[in-house]
């Protein structure tokens, strides 16, 4: 927040991001890169367009960066949360999109 509101204060357009910090080290057999959720900030760089910046970790650009969701502010990040209740005879169908 303080990094974007600073942004903001200098003129720049600035966004917050929420999502994922992709943590190689934690590869194996049968997952691949599980991480931590994360939020860090975009600000617009007349030139160069939308830049990431994580200064949690120092991170400038989007490496290891997952995104879930852009917004203004973070109260507009709401995380994804849900319950299905069923009874065992449900019968489940996935589709892909």
């Amino acid at each position: 927040m303080l990094m974007m509101e600073a942004a903001r204060a200098l003129g720049f357009a600035a966004r917050f991001v929420t999502g994922y910090i992709y943590v190689p080290d934690r590869d194996g057999p049968m997952r691949l890169g599980g991480g931590s959720t994360h939020a860090w900030c975009q600000i617009y760089v007349p030139g160069s367009g939308w830049i990431e910046f994580d200064p949690t970790n120092g991170i400038v650009g989007n490496r290891g960066l997952i995104r879930v969701a852009v917004t203004r502010t973070p109260d507009q990040a709401i995380p994804l949360s849900g319950t299905y209740w069923a009874n065992r005879r449900t019968k489940w169908e996935w589709t892909s999109a």
